[in-house]
């Protein structure tokens, strides 16, 4: 669980959870989202996104349920840029119980997106930056 640089923690509630008892699987996604945002405000990319309209696109999101969560709890989902290309990267999640038990991974692919233009572009110099100083390595 190295390179696990970001970290969020979220309370479970109660209306999260499902007929049989466990948080149903549409919440992962929810804290999936929650760390992904986390992430991107952490890096600058919500505020340059409000300033340029140039921003994040969510290409895809995918997660590997590992064991059931319960109310009442709290969830840590901790996360890193798995890889960076021209125009995308991946934020990889770890979502921990409040036993430090992996209940879950998860892995976004972001594109760098001109929400003007409609298209996707290289994602800019000062970002890459961002993420190779938050991840403390080079892509």
């Amino acid at each position: 669980m190295e390179g696990y640089n970001t970290e969020l923690v979220l309370r479970i509630d109660w209306s999260e959870m499902d007929l049989f008892g466990h948080v149903n699987n549409v919440s992962f996604f929810k804290y999936v989202q929650a760390s992904r945002v986390n992430y991107w405000e952490k890096i600058g990319l919500t505020q340059h996104h409000n300033n340029s309209n140039k921003g994040p696109m969510l290409a895809s999101t995918s997660c590997k349920f590992k064991q059931p969560l319960f109310y009442p709890g709290q969830i840590t989902i901790k996360c890193k840029v798995g890889f960076m290309k021209t125009t995308s990267f991946s934020i990889e999640h770890l979502l921990f119980n409040d036993k430090g038990v992996v209940v879950a991974e998860a892995e976004d692919i972001v594109v760098y997106y001109d929400f003007t233009k409609h298209e996707k572009e290289p994602i800019p110099l000062f970002l890459r930056d961002k993420i190779k100083s938050v991840e403390q390595k080079e892509f």
